[in-house]
């Protein structure tokens, strides 16, 4: 059964979903934009047999708190530094497994700097760290907002917090729309219809410079540490391109990629090979040499 509770971190009251028993090696979803752990509803239980899992919402996703924007900074930083705390409060530390997907790069990048010790093995899921990986859909933040910010660049931007937009998010890449649940894009929509919803998600689409400037020290990284990787790449998501993913064999010759005949979301309809292949990358790759 997966379970939901909230946790109080500086202040703010941080929602999470959680399942599986303690006792099972750890597994830390860390999901993108536009969704919120929603987005791990069937892959909790569908790992919930032989992990210990937790999926969080960020600050100003979800059923966390959103504080003002004007008095509380939305960067990649702050959000990485309210999930640690997060995972602090409620004892979800140590060695484990993270999946990330989108944003959930970025956020578990910080996370594995700070705690190095921590990761064991890791699940990439559309989560970029290579320039070529950006799709055209990312000009004008990248070469309009990122080199001036102001009310005449961002205007475009709130295109990407409309309703068609947000829908097209879950559609673009997925053959069958049928399988896409329209629960995804209502929830989403309702969670950015909230006050202050919009400039929170500007000031994170100018603060992901920070991450495209941090791309060659994680590279860096995974050339030197190795660790175990299983990539799932969709190849029809509208953020990220199928180089994005192949990039990451040159740093990593020996993880294992599944291209997915899938968008953005893959676990909305690829969840069953998902889980399946997570459960042998596991066994094969982690848990025999642990």
């Amino acid at each position: 059964m997966t379970t939901s509770h909230t946790v109080s971190v500086d202040g703010l009251n941080v929602f999470y979903r959680q399942a599986g028993d303690p006792a099972n090696p750890k597994l830390l979803l860390l999901g993108g934009f536009p969704s919120s752990s929603h987005q791990f509803r069937d892959l909790l239980p569908a790992l919930a047999d032989r992990f210990h899992l937790v999926a969080l919402d960020y600050p100003g996703f979800g059923n966390t708190d959103m504080p003002d924007p004007a008095s509380w900074d939305y960067t990649f930083d702050h959000l990485a530094e309210v999930v640690d705390g997060a995972l602090h409060a409620i004892g979800f530390t140590g060695r484990m497994g993270m999946y990330m997907q989108d944003y959930g790069g970025p956020i578990g990048n910080r996370l594995i700097a700070k705690h190095p010790d921590w990761l064991t093995w890791q699940v990439i899921q559309n989560a970029n760290t290579y320039d070529e990986g950006f799709t055209e859909v990312w000009d004008g933040i990248r070469h309009v907002l990122w080199a001036d910010r102001n009310p005449e660049t961002e205007a475009p931007l709130v295109a990407f917090l409309q309703p068609d937009t947000v829908k097209a998010i879950y559609l673009t890449g997925h053959p069958d729309p049928a399988r896409i649940s329209p629960d995804n894009w209502n929830m989403d929509l309702f969670f950015l219809s909230r006050p202050h919803a919009h400039r929170v998600q500007l000031d994170l689409f100018y603060d992901y410079r920070t991450n495209s400037e941090l791309y060659p020290t994680w590279q860096a990284w995974l050339r030197d540490k190795q660790p175990k990787t299983l990539i799932f790449w969709g190849q029809g998501d509208i953020f990220f391109t199928p180089a994005g993913g192949e990039a990451y064999l040159r740093d990593l010759p020996d993880a294992t990629i599944v291209r997915l005949d899938s968008g953005h979301f893959a676990v909305e309809d690829h969840l069953t090979e998902i889980a399946t292949q997570i459960g042998e990358f596991y066994d094969k790759n982690v848990a025999s040499s642990s």
